[in-house]
């Protein structure tokens, strides 16, 4: 890998990639440590220090690098672009219309991300209303009493609202940017850059209230993981597909062999996300609708049972949720009857396997299972951290930065950028065909 980034530095066309992307990555980092206007910052820093619990905003603060419960510029996070794509890619197989601008090509697909922006901008909405809600009711922070918005005028809470939401859209347009003349896919580059920005932060805070002991055998535990994590993902079941030889005028076409890959992690880290939302919605309702000191019986349950991240119903509850969309998510974005009809349309069958119905049900079979190894992989993965909050000292799992989304956003992530910049090299050098 470190070979792969001195080669592409000493490529002039790809340093200039590398740098770009290093400049907007630069810029977004400023942007995360500004604090909206009307935000008081010396209050946010009491507030944080304080040691308020703030488990049930670990995917959103994850995902915004620390933003969120700064209260910047920023704070909104990457999170509603990662929403509105995965709800416009569900609706292609609900809304006849969307999946007819998936097949138009490059003009449909441009129309799709237009859709996706725009639903962006407004889940961009609802979350900076809600986060700003919270604040003003001093919920985000339930330990603090210090006002975090000391002028809490519709006039000023509104402004905030609108200042997130274009930071949002700036985050849509720096993303981008990236994509297009950077390195990498640039939404899943700033997401990268968030989660590590929390690691040394999280590894201080282990240091300092486990000890140099813990902090070792953790960071050591967590190399193990990252291998482990990086294996699965490459691991893939490979079907082999022969294409019949056509005559074609006077020329012979076909005749190939190939194969069509299934990867072990077909649904990469959507399962999760999905799980994490919806364990997240039950808190942010009772904390919007009931008082921050209420002591109701099913407030109290959503605390005791769905929000207590080391309680056993909260690790049961998430596991099966993740197992449940991964199974969902994967019959959705996976339709076996589309390929087996790609396949007969353009003369390819799988040896032994006859074309059309039977090919579907073959494919539906090994897809079947193969995602049980993977929809476990990615549960256990998800609640390693659940078991090192003890060990760790805190009731937090962003505490253990080594498991869960994390390590899986990460390793994929970082396993794509490479897999980019060395398909862009071999553009470039031919020399590895020839050892």
């Amino acid at each position: 890998m470190l070979s792969a980034f001195r080669s592409a530095l000493a490529t002039p066309d790809l340093r200039k990639k590398i740098l770009f992307t290093l400049a907007i990555v630069a810029v977004y980092r400023i942007g995360a440590t500004i604090p909206a206007p009307g935000i008081s910052y010396s209050a946010v820093q009491q507030c944080t220090e304080t040691g308020s619990q703030e488990g049930v905003y670990q995917l959103l603060n994850l995902f915004s690098g620390g933003a969120l419960l700064q209260l910047s510029l920023f704070s909104t996070g990457i999170m509603p672009y990662i929403t509105a794509s995965i709800i416009v890619q569900l609706l292609t197989v609900v809304i006849p219309r969307f999946e007819e601008l998936k097949k138009e090509g490059q003009a449909g697909q441009g129309k799709l991300t237009q859709y996706t922006r725009y639903l962006t901008i407004a889940l961009a909405v609802l979350q900076a209303t809600g986060v700003v809600a919270l604040a003003d009711r001093k919920q985000l922070f339930p330990q603090c009493d210090t006002a975090i918005i000391p002028d809490n005028s519709v006039y000023t809470l509104a402004i905030i609202v609108i200042t997130m939401t274009a930071g949002t859209a700036v985050m849509m347009w720096l993303g981008e940017l990236i994509t297009e003349r950077g390195v990498g896919n640039g939404m899943s580059v700033l997401i990268f850059l968030n989660i590590a920005a929390r690691i040394p932060i999280e590894g201080g805070n282990i240091l300092s209230s486990a000890g140099g002991v813990v902090f070792a055998l953790i960071c050591v535990f967590g190399l193990v993981i990252i291998a482990s994590v990086i294996f699965v993902e490459q691991g893939q079941r490979r079907i082999p597909v022969q294409y019949a030889k056509r005559m074609i005028g006077r020329r012979m076409y076909g005749g190939t062999s190939t194969y069509l890959p299934i990867k072990v992690n077909q649904a990469g880290v959507i399962p999760v996300i999905f799980a994490s939302s919806l364990l997240y919605l039950p808190d942010l309702i009772s904390r919007l609708v009931g008082d921050a000191n209420s002591n109701a019986g099913w407030q109290v349950f959503i605390q005791n049972y769905i929000v207590n991240q080391s309680s056993w119903a909260h690790v049961l509850l998430y596991f099966a949720l993740i197992i449940f969309f991964t199974y969902f998510y994967i019959t959705i974005t996976f339709n076996v009857d589309e390929r087996a009809e790609e396949m007969k349309k353009f003369g390819g069958f799988i040896p032994g396997i006859r074309p059309g119905r039977p090919t579907a049900e073959y494919l539906s079979y090994v897809l079947g299972r193969i995602t049980l190894p993977g929809s476990l992989y990615l549960g256990i993965i998800a609640i390693l951290p659940n078991f090192f909050l003890s060990v760790t000292g805190s009731g937090n799992n962003q505490n253990f930065p080594f498991g869960g989304t994390a390590v899986l956003i990460m390793v994929g992530v970082g396993l794509d950028t490479v897999k980019q910049i060395e398909s862009q090299l071999m553009q470039r050098n031919y020399e590895g065909f020839l050892k």
